[in-house]
């Protein structure tokens, strides 16, 4: 099989490879964020104490608005699946 052309499937896949979405800055400071609270013998409630007193207050706030912003689409993401849910049962029921 000598000067046999690669499988359309492996040209195909090495060119996904290269085509890859850029993260964005928010991503990587979200994935950062999740790395190092996913450290289960960091004590948070000290962390906590540090942000709220060590820092400037407007970091205080940020963080509390990153806070409220994740669970806002926490909530909204478990109504879609509720909604899915039910649409779902609404559709088997007729």
């Amino acid at each position: 099989m000598v000067g046999c052309a690669p499988p359309l499937f492996l040209i195909y896949w090495r060119n996904m490879r290269r085509h890859t979405l850029a993260t964005s800055k928010e991503e990587k400071v979200a994935v950062s964020i999740g790395k190092l609270l996913s450290d289960f013998t960091l004590d948070l409630e000290a962390v906590g104490k540090y942000l709220a007193t060590a820092n400037a207050h407007i970091l205080y706030v940020r963080a509390l608005t990153v806070l409220e912003a994740t669970e806002y689409n926490n909530t909204v993401a478990e109504y879609r699946e509720i909604g899915k849910y039910y649409a779902n049962e609404l559709r088997n029921s007729m």
